[in-house]
């Protein structure tokens, strides 16, 4: 085998398994460290071995730095144990990037954000950095693995609680986006059933169909604590749509029975609706005016006058029949 190919393979290899840390310690056995006198070693400064490298000073800094987070560590040997040309067992590859920044990022007002942010999650600064500085390889591994989509939601919905431009953006992105929005009512219709039942337990009172607040009998706020404990049960990924939806519906059933079987509560009943249904009409009436009596002709249709003699007509059998029943028999 060709002597160039063969130095090539095993160059190769060393890289395979090591990645970075083949580089950085070019850097670590060359670069003279902070402090250390020129004279005192034959290293050089990361001005000088930058020069010869035919690479900026910065670029030669972020491998200096990462060496020296994982010298702290204990992963590698401190730069004064090394000296030019030396070689040593070097770390797998795939640890390399949890030291090595491409960017200076760390010092930016952002790097120091997402170091403070890491170190208070108890990981290390630099994969987070890592992170931060790959937005496109966050999207992907959020589009592939659903895991990583969930760790992404939670992370979003902390950001949410204080960042209000943010919470306007995610608002404008769900009221564009049809699916977001059927997501949404759902969600919201399944939060107001739940909450319906809850307040029964809370309270101990229930709202009747009609809208009048009662007392709930016993068996009725045994049945809604029995449906809220097997919501609460559930798992937070679990769609409680389909449970908040038996709960509501075996509690209003419940509701109906126990005014249908109380006639004085019956009554009652009726009449609050009765008054809900008048004071509703009386305000959609009281909505229906003339003020713009000189343009009658612009917006006149004969189905209009049909419409309220038909209303007036039905206002007069109900006027009547109250009128009966106020009326003593005999």
């Amino acid at each position: 085998m060709h002597e160039l190919v063969a130095r090539d393979a095993r160059e190769f290899g060393v890289y395979a398994r090591t990645g970075g840390w083949t580089f950085a310690l070019k850097v670590a056995r060359s670069v003279r460290p902070g402090g250390q006198v020129a004279g005192e070693t034959p290293k050089v400064s990361a001005k000088e071995f930058a020069e010869l490298a035919g690479c900026s000073p910065e670029r030669v800094m972020r491998y200096y730095k990462a060496w020296d987070m994982a010298a702290d560590d204990g992963l590698v040997p401190q730069f004064e144990a090394l000296s030019p040309g030396d070689d040593i067992e070097l770390p797998e590859a795939d640890v390399w990037l949890s030291y090595y920044s491409s960017r200076n990022s760390a010092t930016s007002v952002r790097g120091t954000a997402i170091t403070a942010a890491a170190e208070a999650e108890g990981i290390r600064p630099t994969k987070a950095l890592e992170v931060a500085e790959n937005p496109t390889a966050l999207r992907a591994a959020i589009l592939a693995d659903p895991s990583t989509a969930q760790a992404a939601r939670a992370a979003l919905l902390d950001r949410l609680r204080e960042d209000p431009t943010l919470q306007a953006e995610l608002a404008r992105d769900v009221v564009r986006t049809e699916e977001l929005k059927k997501a949404v009512a759902t969600e919201n219709r399944a939060a107001d059933r739940i909450g319906y039942v809850r307040q029964i337990v809370d309270s101990g009172q229930v709202k009747t169909p009609a809208g009048q607040t009662i007392d709930a009998p016993a068996d009725l706020r045994a049945e809604a604590e029995r449906h809220l404990s097997l919501l609460d049960e559930l798992d937070e990924d679990e769609d409680t749509g389909e449970w908040a939806t038996e709960a509501y519906d075996n509690v209003k059933s419940l509701v109906v029975q126990t005014v249908e079987a109380d006639p004085e509560l019956r009554v009652q009943e009726r009449r609050t609706k009765f008054y809900s249904s008048l004071q509703r009409a009386t305000k959609v009436f009281e909505e229906l005016t003339l003020d713009d009596a000189t343009d009658l002709d612009d917006i006149y249709e004969a189905d209009m006058l049909d419409q309220l003699e038909s209303l007036q007509q039905a206002l007069t059998v109900c006027i009547e029949n109250l009128r009966r029943a106020t009326t003593p028999a005999g």
